[in-house]
């Protein structure tokens, strides 16, 4: 089990009230707001932490570039992929790629 998946069972199995905590003190580290591809409207609507919950709803539609390799919450999660705001979270790409064999930049 790697970084990722531990911490994933480590969040699955906190309360609530932790699980919460966690998210709110891992946004404090997130370098989406420093992205280039990061826009307005996200930053309106607080969106952060793609690579933990998906990507944007209805803000981010194109990618102009990608600082996910060098943010803290990358290393500090175990991160394989990149470009979550557009792509998806850290789960649903490693599923994809297990499921389908696909490779994603």
């Amino acid at each position: 089990m790697d970084t990722f998946e531990t911490l994933m069972k480590t969040f699955r199995d906190m309360p609530p009230s932790d699980q919460a905590k966690w998210v709110e003190d891992t946004k404090k580290l997130c370098a989406c707001p420093g992205c280039p591809t990061y826009t307005n409207c996200a930053k309106k609507n607080q969106e952060l932490l793609f690579c933990w919950f998906g990507k944007s709803f209805n803000c981010i539609t194109f990618e102009k570039g990608c600082i996910c390799p060098t943010c803290p919450v990358t290393s500090a999660a175990g991160l394989k992929h990149t470009k979550f705001c557009t792509r998806g979270s850290e789960k649903a790409l490693r599923y994809e790629h297990a499921l389908w064999g696909t490779k994603i930049p």
